[in-house]
């Protein structure tokens, strides 16, 4: 991927840069893999607003994505790799050997024509899905499993990649890009590569109606807000937090632990994140 700088005609287009799109091989989805997507606006079932800023957006649809891997031993190509308006890394629509069409996540390196396979057979290179045992320590891996079956959930961002580190007993140690070592049983399935669309990490979005196009809507500084509403509100002018940085409902904002205590998963992490 290259990055494409806009020719600045406006304001808004000044320093906004896009990306090229040069490996995208077709515009026009799959129908078979397409699912409607409504929108939340960052509501939950009760219709309750659990997650502000979120609302409006460019209307989607959703492609299914094959994140398990089970079609063990039938190899499928590489057809078109196509762009996602639901993620930030590219998707390759594959073609299996039984007529099945499915899409992965595009790794580094995987072009239309290549061959994949998922599998304990299946070879060492970039694009084929196996156990976490029999992937030799160093190698560069993605969409990693966490329970044997239940498809990956680790390192599925445009440019991401873990590295298996170790390997002991019913466990293989990975080193997650947030630099955190963890054990995951060694059933578990992981893909072959570093995932592709590495430079979107530094596109500018240019302007806010960009942003607006993402779902994403405008945020309201607690200092500018009265009492009544946050409680960084009022004073005459501008006045700071007067304390520790609070959230509208009053919680501590930075460095408030929330995660509860005896998550059956954190036993298995060697080192964490934040070298605690």
């Amino acid at each position: 991927m290259a990055i494409r700088t806009i020719n600045p005609t406006s304001p808004g287009q000044r320093g906004m840069t896009r990306s090229d799109y040069s490996e995208i091989t077709t515009s026009t989805p799959e129908k078979s893999l397409l699912r409607s997507l409504n929108k939340k606006s960052g509501r939950n079932n009760t219709g309750r607003i659990t997650c502000r800023h979120k609302g409006g957006g460019v209307k989607r649809a959703y492609r299914v994505i094959d994140f398990k891997r089970e079609k063990f031993g039938i190899p499928a190509t590489v057809k078109t790799v196509e762009y996602d308006p639901n993620r930030n890394v590219r998707i390759s629509l594959c073609f299996y050997a039984d007529g099945e069409k499915r899409y992965i996540l595009t790794p580094e390196g995987l072009n239309v024509g290549d061959k994949i396979i998922s599998g304990p057979e299946a070879p060492v290179q970039t694009g084929n899905a196996l156990p976490l045992e029999l992937i030799p320590l160093g190698t560069f891996v993605h969409n990693i499993e966490m329970t044997p079956g239940r498809g990956g959930i680790l390192v599925r961002a445009a440019g991401n990649s873990a590295q298996v580190m170790a390997k002991e007993g019913n466990y293989v140690t990975v080193k997650l890009p947030s630099g955190e070592m963890r054990m995951i049983r060694k059933e578990c399935l992981a893909t072959i590569g570093v995932l592709g669309n590495a430079e979107f990490k530094n596109l500018s979005i240019g302007k806010a109606g960009r942003k607006r196009y993402l779902g994403v809507r405008p945020t309201v500084r607690g200092v500018t807000m009265n009492p009544c509403d946050h409680p960084h509100g009022g004073g005459e002018g501008k006045t700071g937090p007067g304390g520790n940085p609070k959230t509208p409902w009053g919680k501590p904002a930075l460095g408030y632990k929330t995660r509860k205590k005896g998550k059956a998963s954190d036993k298995l992490i060697v080192r964490r994140r934040n070298k605690r």
